[in-house]
Formats: C-alpha cells, structure tokens, sequence
C-alpha cells in the first residue's frame, strides 16, 4: 500500500525548499560585507548587522516550516 503525503507537509516542505537557496545567498551576501570596502558615508556594521538578521529570520521560517511538518507528522523531522 502506498503512504500518501498529506498536502500539508507537501506545501510545508516545498516552501522550505525555496527559501533554502535565499538563505545561502543571503549568508554569502552577509560574508561579502563583512570584507568589502565601507561606502562613504555608510554604516557597514549596521548594513552587517542587518543582513545577519534578514539571514536568520529565513532560518527561523525554515525551522518553523519544519514544525509544522512536525505537528502534522507527529516526528521531529530533524536529523539525530
């Protein structure tokens, strides 16, 4: 018998696989900064400290999407 996957999990994982490759490109922006040569007139640690922030709110989706596979699954979907 084949186990069907609930559209909720579908739909939470399939999200979660599209902002994954936002976060990397947001992290390698993050990295960018960081040895990049300060605009006149700008505030390199809070562009820094900004994009850092951008980088782990798009974490925080990707666990939470993760939660709700969870709480529809009934097992933590993270590795042990």
């Amino acid at each position: 018998m084949k186990k069907t996957i609930s559209p909720v999990v579908s739909k939470a994982t399939e999200l979660r696989e599209k902002i994954s490759p936002l976060a990397d490109k947001i992290k390698a922006f993050v990295d960018a900064l960081e040895i990049s040569e300060t605009e006149q007139g700008a505030d390199k640690e809070e562009q820094i400290a900004n994009a850092m922030l951008s980088y782990r709110h798009i974490e925080d989706a990707k666990t939470r999407l993760d939660k709700v596979i969870q709480a529809t699954v009934g097992k933590s979907v993270y590795d042990k």
